[in-house]
């Protein structure tokens, strides 16, 4: 599956390639944080991996549904920078 991941540092890129040795997950990384003006990066990705500091708001959620993405994956132990409420 692909699988945009937002916000990587060096070491993100390390851990999680390392994670997916045996998987078949297609990683493209992104130093860039995720927001209304960076949505377009995850066109045509299923799935988007974000950490804390993406702004998982209403208009970039509208944004990465309408490029096709469905799954949001969150690096972060809550969820208060997801608002708001898509449907595809």
């Amino acid at each position: 599956m692909k699988v945009a991941v937002f916000s990587t540092k060096p070491y993100d890129r390390q851990f999680l390639a390392g994670a997916n040795l045996e998987g078949d997950h297609a990683l493209t990384f992104f130093e860039a944080r995720l927001t209304p003006e960076t949505a377009a990066l995850a066109a045509g990705f299923p799935v988007a991996c974000v950490f804390i500091h993406d702004q998982l708001n209403e208009e970039t959620l509208s944004a990465i549904a309408a490029g096709g993405t469905r799954l949001i994956i969150l690096r972060a132990a809550g969820s208060n920078n997801v608002q708001g409420a898509v449907t595809a």
